[in-house]
């Protein structure tokens, strides 16, 4: 009896010991910003921005095997601290060195595991760490998101009908739903990132970074409706051909796992960005700073640039002597029209090869012929193909190719991003480095910062973009390339491919195939340019379309696509936008408008004090509310000192090159 009683008492010390509630706090570098964590019968975190509450007390935790639930019960070993200041290189992005300051705190615990945190001036992060001998199986991530009052959001929903009983498989394309947290549409699942708009003008994005052997995070609406809970897709264990042309990979059967992987490893970042200023998300870093340094040495052969597209404008060229067509005369006519106006490179869409095996040429494409002519005239020649194809054997069939002379591929129909599939796409991004190959993921889940660890990859899709909307007139584009700048593009480079030379104001879009149209102004067109990232920015129309309005022409071809500084200089988020990024010493400037008309001012303080420039400038003619390719071009003199106003039409957009 008396062991019996001291064992009782030994166990009860012991629970309470491991239940007792212990507090941090961790404030930002310009304590604007407090993190409480709060470590009890389980961990959570609340976030605060002065004397607004941000996010309510969340928990958080990591299921293994076994049932072991890192975060539940956790017993606290020690924590430390650390203050943060310091600098990395960006050499193919929005500006050239990326300033990364911030506190952290490290929690370890009982059961070989860490949670550790960071708080910037613009935002917060955390990651669970382990530090296990063996390897692990994760079967669950528990990420909550809970709010004090039911705030407004705009939410990416998965809509995609290729196989309805999987929500996990998508192409990560959706307009944004302007819904309050207790309206989440029901029985669907949102993708990251997504914004939550809160009083005082102050919203915050929710993002992830780092994601490796992992898969990417998505959202439901919580039992009380007051908040987010995390949902992830299970891992693949049988899979079958299906969706577009047979070329995706459609799961059939999943694991009771997320991912078996190794025991000591960190996870990804779970994000939370707050702004004051609407604009400030517009230049945001922190996927960026979250994310593993490059893993390629020489970075000297890669090579951003523009890409003459002719998949959007279906090959549609004209006034030539030839039939227009997936053949070797068309991409011939594409390479000289890239060359004269110095675009970098011409893409080969779907259709010059088998699209189930990219080692069989179209009969009608003389791919080496090709690669001759562009070499000749300083034009790189990138491929398009599936993700199915490209892995039936990445190894041999990049290199391959990369011994041809080609300098990248697109790589389409991903759809999906579960452990096995991002697995793969670092795989990818390792085989086409080794190869000395540029990637463009198009049909693909959003970037998490592996633009940085590989920044061979240039672009991603992950976004409704340009080729897209030609068939949805019932899409409210400007409206929504006024949200995406907040909110997706702080993730990273988006293959938005922008470029139309015929615009539409919003009565007179339809939707065209073979000669299709943007909705909004041919100024809106231009200043995308500037203002979508994307070291590898497509040019979505024809050489014809385009060697008409060679005035519009010469001006994309200027704009470069990675810039050294970058500043947001107005905008709210579904409204409009207006951003100058400098390249050397150059300034390009671009806003554009939802379809409200607007009169915006430009302040140039940014440009250098004391000096002369010469800005030459796009702008909405003053019939472009019925003509939507109407604009006006002229050079001006500015200086620090000038402020200019312009009215933009409905839809509409304003683009200027400054030296």
């Amino acid at each position: 009896m008396k062991k019996t009683l001291i064992l009782f008492c030994l166990l009860l010390i012991n629970v309470s010991f491991s239940q007792k509630k212990q507090d941090f706090i961790l404030k930002s570098p310009n304590g604007k910003i407090e993190v409480k964590i709060i470590v009890g019968d389980n961990i959570s975190w609340t976030i605060s921005h002065e004397k607004d509450l941000i996010l309510a007390p969340s928990e958080m935790s990591l299921t293994l095997v076994e049932n072991i639930i890192l975060g539940k019960k956790p017993i606290l070993i020690n924590s430390k601290r650390e203050s943060i200041d310091a600098s990395f290189e960006t050499p193919f992005y929005k500006k050239k060195s990326v300033q990364n300051k911030y506190n952290q705190l490290i929690l370890n615990f009982k059961n070989d595991f860490s949670v550790e945190y960071r708080v910037f001036d613009d935002g917060a992060a955390y990651r669970f760490i382990t530090n296990q001998k063996k390897d692990i199986t994760v079967k669950s991530e528990e990420v909550r998101l809970n709010f004090d009052q039911d705030y407004k959001t705009l939410m990416p929903y998965v809509r995609d009908l290729r196989n309805p009983k999987d929500p996990y498989i998508s192409s990560f394309e959706a307009q944004y739903e302007n819904k309050k947290i207790s309206e989440f549409t029901k029985d669907t699942i949102a993708f990251l990132p997504f914004l939550i708009d809160f009083k005082n003008h102050k919203k915050a994005v929710f993002l992830e970074a780092n994601l490796e052997d992992y898969p990417g995070l998505f959202v439901t609406n919580n039992s009380s409706k007051s908040g987010f809970e995390s949902r992830f897709s299970k891992y693949p264990l049988q899979e079958k051909n299906g969706g577009f042309n047979n070329i995706n990979r459609l799961i059939t059967e999943r694991a009771d796992y997320l991912v078996k992987t190794k025991g000591t490893r960190n996870f990804p970042w779970r994000i939370i960005v707050i702004s004051e200023n609407d604009a400030d998300l517009a230049n945001n870093d922190m996927v960026q700073k979250l994310s593993e340094p490059t893993k390629i040495k020489d970075l000297s052969w890669i090579k951003p640039g523009k890409v003459a597209w002719d998949w959007w404008n279906d090959w549609n060229i004209y006034n030539i002597d030839f039939k227009a067509g997936i053949n070797t005369q068309t991409y011939k006519y594409y390479i000289d029209f890239a060359s004269k106006n110095k675009v970098e490179y011409v893409v080969l869409d779907e259709g010059w090869s088998l699209e189930e095996d990219i080692m069989k040429h179209n009969p009608n494409v003389d791919l080496e012929a090709l690669i001759a002519y562009g070499k000749e005239r300083n034009v790189g020649i990138i491929l398009w193909s599936s993700w199915m194809a490209l892995t039936k054997n990445t190894s041999g069939i990049l290199k391959n190719y990369a011994d041809l002379g080609i300098k990248g591929f697109k790589v389409d129909f991903l759809d999906r991003d579960d452990a096995k599939m991002v697995n793969s796409v670092y795989d990818i991004a390792q085989k086409a480095a080794d190869n000395k190959l540029l990637l463009d993921f198009h049909g693909m889940y959003k970037p998490t910062g592996i633009q940085r660890t590989f920044p061979n990859i240039l672009n991603f899709e992950g976004v409704k973009g340009l080729e897209n909307n030609k068939w949805t007139p019932n899409d409210d584009v400007p409206l929504y390339d006024c949200s995406i700048p907040f909110i997706r593009m702080m993730a990273g480079p988006m293959d938005y491919t922008p470029g139309a030379m015929r615009n539409a104001t919003k009565s007179e879009f339809k939707p065209s195939h073979s000669n299709p149209m943007s909705q909004g102004t041919r100024c809106h067109q231009l200043a995308l340019y500037t203002i979508f990232e994307a070291p590898l920015q497509m040019m979505a129309d024809s050489p014809t379309a385009y060697m008409k309005e060679q005035e519009s022409t010469d001006f994309i071809s200027k704009t470069p696509t990675t810039f050294d500084e970058t500043v947001a200089l107005d905008g709210e988020v579904g409204k409009f936008v207006a951003i100058a990024r400098k390249k050397e010493n150059t300034w390009y400037l671009g806003a554009i408008t939802n379809w409200d008309s607007r009169e915006i001012t430009i302040d140039f303080s940014f440009l250098e004090k004391g000096k002369k420039f010469e800005a030459e400038i796009f702008s909405d003619g003053l019939n472009a509310d019925k003509a939507a390719v109407d604009y006006k071009r002229e050079k001006i003199t500015v200086d620090s000192t000038t402020k200019l106003k312009y009215r933009l039409a409905g839809g509409g957009g304003l683009a200027m090159i400054i030296q």
